[in-house]
């Protein structure tokens, strides 16, 4: 029985979309399931229960990409094509079963409008595998030894990055003296072509606490890192979204994006966003998404210290080095 899963370019919506993954697995445990994703979400279906092919989809002029997985896949019987990319494939192919998503007209949050395709209830939350030699990367990499505070100083675009001298501001005071974290470990996550961004934050964390991972390692490896932290604090991108799938409190910073759609999921996370709404943020006459300018700085200080904290005492129970891998 074969399936074809064909999921997002970007990272955050691909590892939103692995809870529908894990629930075909799980429907069709026999079942042999190719996944078609963006080549940036490749590695996160390497270790999935079920997956024996990824096709990584690199974006070709005229719609080529769509071309060479229609070559890739066209040969093949398949039981079922699941398609949350919502294009024509599923038509062009033989196919027992086609589930393409549409675009929702309400403001559902990504996991809701991904379950609404099969008509799931529960919900399935996100979930990423990785193999036991990651695990043991990450043990290397955060070894056990007290807490540790994960950032995301970092995002796609610039829009969407609060200032790193605001989460200095904010590591300073949860894991100062008398912080939720007192004296804990900072690890700082960021992709490849972030490390000069991530600098800011990474340099300036004191008493050689610092484990600086910003370009360092593949997402798996960050997964697995993540999995051993204690808390997770960054602004809306991919990374909060794996943080969110690893278990650990993820409070996730939002102003130009939506967190009714795009909140860290799960009973141990929370967003925080901007005084300003996301309408006021994309309706002002300043406002350019071609531009990298910072529309974040009407997040203060105070009221992320706040929620962590929050976040933190709502979570505390649940968290701490016994629960790890």
């Amino acid at each position: 029985m074969n399936i074809l899963f064909v999921t997002s370019n970007r990272i955050g919506d691909a590892v939103l979309s692995t809870g529908l993954l894990g629930h075909l697995s799980r429907q069709w445990p026999d079942a042999s399931i190719t996944v078609a994703c963006g080549p940036l979400a490749a590695p996160l279906f390497a270790a999935a229960p079920g997956v024996t092919r990824v096709i990584s989809l690199t974006k070709q002029p005229h719609a080529g990409h769509w071309r060479q997985l229609w070559l890739s896949t066209v040969m093949t019987r398949w039981h079922a094509v699941v398609d949350l990319r919502g294009s024509a494939l599923a038509w062009l192919l033989w196919a027992k079963n086609r589930y393409v998503l549409s675009p929702s007209k309400d403001l559902l949050h990504r996991v809701r409008h991904n379950a609404a395709l099969l008509e799931l209830d529960p919900l399935p939350a996100p979930e990423v595998h990785v193999s036991s030699d990651v695990r043991a990367r990450a043990a290397d990499l955060i070894p056990d030894g007290g807490p540790v505070l994960a950032v995301g100083p970092t995002a796609n675009w610039g829009g969407k990055q609060w200032p790193g001298e605001r989460f200095v501001q904010v590591i300073d005071r949860l894991t100062g003296p008398g912080g939720v974290l007192e004296g804990a470990r900072v690890a700082v996550f960021a992709g490849p072509s972030e490390i000069e961004a991530a600098a800011q934050v990474s340099m300036r964390v004191p008493g050689g606490r610092c484990i600086d991972l910003a370009g360092k390692v593949d997402l798996p490896t960050a997964y697995a890192c993540l999995e051993r932290s204690d808390f997770y604090l960054g602004n809306d991108s991919g990374l909060m979204h794996l943080a969110a799938a690893s278990g650990t409190p993820t409070l996730g910073l939002f102003g130009p994006s939506r967190e009714e759609l795009y909140a860290p999921w799960g009973d141990h996370c929370a967003a925080v966003r901007t005084d300003f709404s996301y309408d006021e943020i994309v309706e002002a006459p300043d406002y350019d998404y071609t531009l990298h300018d910072c529309h974040m700085t009407t997040l203060p200080v105070d009221k992320v210290v706040s929620a962590a904290e929050d976040l933190w005492q709502r979570t505390r129970p649940s968290v701490g080095n016994s629960s790890r891998p």
